[in-house]
């Protein structure tokens, strides 16, 4: 969801407190390119799918600021493995936001961005192994599969052509 330019490109592994406020902004960034679709996307069902997502990346921005305050990531359990994925980002084209976007350039538009926010968690939480930080990370990374996947789901429901 971020810029690549704000990306840790390696695998490289920050201080708790600037791994957490770089994962804070990324999340800010996923609600705003949610929160700018909502503003231009006239079709109802589009716009639901982008009222979701913006509530989910608000949430996560929640989560890690309060993770900021308490000095580590409190709840996840046993759900903290990430879930497989279709990998549909591979096959749906991403289109840039327009009025007329329907639910299924929305879900692809989700699908891409979420895609982005699993490559970024990915990558901290490789850079981060065996640092207090990473399981904040496999926390986020769980959560950003489940949200994809529900996205994938979905897609795959009302727009595959099998269904």
């Amino acid at each position: 969801m971020s810029d690549q330019n704000e990306v840790p490109q390696g695998d490289v592994c920050y201080t708790f407190e600037a791994a957490i406020e770089m994962a804070t902004k990324m999340e800010d960034e996923g609600f705003r390119a949610y929160l700018g679709a909502l503003k231009i996307v006239k079709d109802k069902a589009a716009r639901e799918i982008f009222k979701e997502a913006a509530l989910d990346e608000l949430e996560h921005k929640h989560q890690l600021e309060k993770a900021l305050i308490d000095g580590e990531m409190k709840g996840g359990g046993s759900l903290q493995q990430p879930v497989p994925t279709m990998n549909l980002d591979y096959v749906l084209a991403k289109r840039e936001v327009r009025p007329e976007m329907d639910a299924r350039e929305a879900l692809a538009y989700a699908i891409h961005l979420e895609k982005g926010s699993i490559e970024f968690y990915q990558r901290m939480s490789r850079g981060c192994e065996g640092a207090p930080m990473a399981k904040i990370f496999q926390q986020m990374l769980a959560d950003e599969t489940r949200h994809l996947q529900s996205l994938e789901d979905l897609y795959e429901c009302h727009f595959m052509a099998e269904n």
